[in-house]
């Protein structure tokens, strides 16, 4: 018989071409979680991405910090006995800064992930939908209270070298610490939620600019409407209307901060605590829509 190819068995070929099997330490749903948040964090100041992407944020910082180096060089060459701005008012007094700084960096933590549908990939590890959001959201609360703390220990420590009450500070600056950590988780949450809701960054950015804007706008007209047609006592409830303006009614309240709302007038506790109350519920309000967003965006 003649001996061709053709009369050969065919059959498949193996060849090793040298994978090895990965037989190390698996690191986990933790680390996962724990390295999605300190990425998002980073990139929520430019570290790791392009000079370009370090431009806004940092210049942003910048801007925040100003005030308070130059309230500490005012009180220390004149020697004043207290500091131009209450703690607990300043990031309060610069919400322009910071309304600009989550409007550039929330769609940047979550509207590319969602645009170029990234997402399903996250899920390919051993992480949750639950894990994806509580990083990107802790990241961008994090980043939040970086830009609102800073200055506040720039002015503690201008306090400090101006030889002030070493008490009264340190006092004034954990209260100002805890309303900043308020503001940050509100915030964060109402920033993160429209970002997750627009994927389009773009669009993002002035959603989170309306919104804080214009609530808050209308909250302080109807407030100076009240004021002058007699109704002060509902100046503190109108608070209910603006993000910025609940953290403000509970900093006022508690938190030793000095009012900026028409007329003056603060809230009682029991107003206060509703504000605290709407505060937290708008949080845990923004969290269920995340999840139901990348519920979605998980398929």
């Amino acid at each position: 018989m003649p001996n061709d190819a053709s009369s050969q068995p065919s059959g498949g070929v193996i060849h090793d071409i040298g994978y090895r099997s990965y037989d190390g330490p698996r690191l986990g749903r933790g680390y996962a979680r724990r390295s999605l948040f300190v990425q998002s964090l980073r990139g929520c100041y430019g570290l790791g991405r392009s000079a370009r992407s370090k431009v806004t944020p940092l210049l942003l910082l910048v801007l925040m910090l100003a005030p308070a180096a130059i309230m500490v060089a005012v009180t220390v060459v004149a020697g004043g006995d207290e500091l131009p701005l209450h703690y607990s008012g300043y990031a309060l007094a610069l919400q322009p800064v910071l309304g600009l700084y989550l409007a550039s960096q929330a769609p940047q933590a979550v509207s590319l992930d969602l645009r170029f549908r990234t997402v399903p990939l996250y899920f390919s590890r051993p992480i949750e939908r639950r894990d994806y959001v509580l990083a990107k959201y802790g990241a961008l609360t994090a980043s939040l209270l970086v830009f609102t703390g800073l200055p506040l220990l720039v002015l503690y420590l201008g306090a400090l070298l101006a030889e002030l009450d070493v008490v009264a500070q340190t006092t004034g600056l954990l209260k100002a610490l805890a309303g900043a950590v308020l503001l940050s988780l509100v915030l964060a949450a109402v920033g993160m939620t429209i970002a997750a809701l627009t994927p389009r960054r773009g669009f993002g950015v002035a959603a989170i600019i309306a919104v804080l804007t214009i609530p808050y706008g209308a909250v302080y007209t109807l407030m100076g409407i009240a004021h002058v047609e007699g109704g002060g006592a509902v100046v503190p409830w109108l608070a209910l209307g603006s993000p910025s303006t609940l953290v403000e009614g509970v900093s006022f309240a508690f938190l030793d901060a000095e009012s900026t709302w028409v007329g003056g007038r603060e809230p009682t506790t029991a107003v206060a605590l509703v504000l605290l109350l709407a505060a937290l519920g708008l949080i845990a309000g923004c969290h269920a829509v995340l999840m139901r967003r990348y519920r979605k965006a998980g398929l």
